[in-house]
């Protein structure tokens, strides 16, 4: 039985990613999103929901090692594996912006992590601070992604081809496709 959970969790995580990252795209491109952003926002939070809700229920369950464990593992196999992997795979362009701005940042996070945990826990106003920068981050991308705009279109022309005005069909069409990933992930993990 434990086979066949962890087979259907496999599936679910595989087939929710494909849905997610579809209807991201779909959805960046509709609104006239850097694919920069799109990653750093909707892909990332997407991709990242299984971690939370194994988190969230090994801390419910007292089960702390297993909630950090989980985050931290995962920030370090998502950086040195799947970045490895896919630099294997092709050459990976760097934006100026993911240089100057989203790596500080990470590396700062993950300093913070280390700072806060260094008297053995992390406390609820240590959880409010990091949601908060968190807040204040994707504040920052929206206004940033609507500074843009002329550079978005450029890239999307240049990498795709930018769909007519989009319909409110094809709207629902993505959110729907972003929901049901964004699900098949959580229950997955």
């Amino acid at each position: 039985m434990n086979t066949l959970f962890f087979v259907a969790g496999l599936a679910l995580l595989i087939v929710g990613a494909e849905a997610l990252v579809r209807g991201a795209v779909r959805f960046a491109a509709a609104a006239r999103i850097s694919p920069l952003v799109t990653g750093l926002t909707i892909v990332a939070f997407g991709t990242s929901s299984p971690e939370l809700a194994v988190s969230i229920k090994s801390a419910l369950g007292g089960a702390a090692g297993i909630a950090l464990g989980n985050i931290i593992g995962s920030n370090i196999f998502n950086i040195l594996f799947i970045l490895g992997i896919s630099a294997l795979i092709t050459p990976l362009a760097v934006a100026q912006q993911l240089i100057r701005i989203d790596i500080p940042l990470m590396t700062a996070a993950s300093v913070l992590v280390l700072l806060f945990a260094l008297d053995g826990r992390i406390s609820r106003a240590e959880g409010i601070v990091f949601i908060t920068a968190l807040i204040l981050y994707m504040v920052f991308l929206i206004r940033a992604s609507r500074r843009e705009s002329k550079q978005v279109l450029d890239e999307y022309a240049a990498k795709y081809t930018l769909p007519a005005p989009v319909t409110m069909a094809a709207w629902c069409r993505n959110l729907t496709l972003i929901g049901i990933g964004l699900g098949m992930l959580v229950l997955g993990s």
